[in-house]
């Protein structure tokens, strides 16, 4: 049984202080955070999610897309996929987030699903969502059977010998990418986290998959000031064009002046336990020339630490391709 609780417009507080009577704010939490509901309420079909109490937040007022003071963008806890990707900001200071969007799920998922439902999506792992399996993500120390079993999907990068599940998301690709900045409400103060210190790597703790604490409410974030001249890609390989995770995806930003490279940000999808960004590869292009060598040069160094297991090998070729491809169609756009 599960209560079911609709907030109004002035209850955020009241919201965050719910939240934070739960033991946790990862798996297994026995208060949550409902808005399109799109990643909970399938698990809660497949008893992997069991919450006692749910807290509806559709009519906080998390629900606009803004610019900054600064020339960035801010955008809503609460708005849809399907409302972000078809902005005109966003569609032209920030395509590779646009695109990264459309390539997600199905339209009607999309007109559902927030941005911070997107960035807490969980793994499609078969074990993961089978609860006569073990995992050690939903149960910690029942294993991880996916190391020896059905991994053609899994990770490659950041995987540890307890996890190699897949973090799923395109728009935290994008999100990586662009340098996104995740503004959080919490029980004692409210707090500012880079997209890449808010995913957690599996390591010895796969349950737990952020660094939200009990409380925190995730209310918008935040883009930096779109650069001039940025050329923006995302570029999505799966097994079939409609509402199919990635395989291998890469959202890339470059600007070249002369030929060559002088701004570079990259980020992988498909093949990491978290979304995935490239230093490696962005620091192999910097002012090296726009070309395929230099393209393939940088690949190959976003994927030089990649631990493939007995079925997803070929992720590792296939990303490369997948940035090496996105690239060259970043810089002849």
């Amino acid at each position: 049984m599960h209560a079911f609780e609709f907030l109004r417009p002035g209850d955020a507080a009241k919201a965050v202080a719910t939240a934070a009577k739960a033991k946790t704010a990862q798996q297994g939490a026995d208060v949550r955070f409902i808005a399109g509901g799109t990643t909970l309420l399938d698990l809660m079909k497949l008893n992997v999610e069991t919450p006692a109490r749910l807290l509806d937040i559709n009519r906080l007022p998390l629900d606009k897309i803004e610019a900054t003071a600064d020339g960035g963008l801010k955008i809503g806890a609460t708005v849809r996929n399907s409302d972000l990707a078809n902005h005109p900001m966003v569609k032209q200071d920030y395509a590779v987030l646009s695109q990264a969007l459309l390539a997600g799920a199905s339209a009607q998922l999309r007109n559902m699903a927030t941005t911070a439902g997107n960035l807490l999506q969980r793994t499609r792992c078969m074990y993961f969502r089978d609860t006569a399996m073990p995992c050690n993500k939903r149960e910690p120390g029942s294993g991880c059977p996916a190391i020896t079993g059905s991994n053609r999907t899994l990770a490659v990068l950041g995987t540890s010998d307890h996890c190699i599940a897949t973090n799923p998301s395109d728009m935290c690709v994008a999100m990586a990418a662009l340098e996104a900045t995740i503004h959080v409400q919490g029980a004692k103060e409210s707090r500012a986290i880079t997209i890449g210190d808010f995913h957690l790597l599996p390591g010895k703790t796969p349950d737990r998959e952020t660094v939200l604490e009990p409380g925190d409410l995730i209310t918008h974030v935040t883009l930096p000031p779109p650069r001039t001249g940025s050329k923006q890609v995302y570029l999505k390989l799966r097994d079939r064009a409609s509402y199919e995770f990635a395989l291998a995806s890469a959202a890339v930003l470059i600007t070249i002046k002369g030929g060559n490279v002088t701004h570079a940000r990259i980020a992988l999808g498909g093949v990491g336990t978290k979304p995935w960004r490239a230093p490696d590869a962005e620091a192999a292009l910097v002012d090296k020339p726009a070309d395929a060598a230099n393209f393939r040069k940088a690949a190959e160094a976003a994927m030089r630490d990649a631990k493939p297991q007995s079925e997803n090998k070929f992720k590792i070729e296939l990303a490369k391709r997948c940035l090496t491809h996105a690239l060259q169609m970043a810089a002849t756009a």
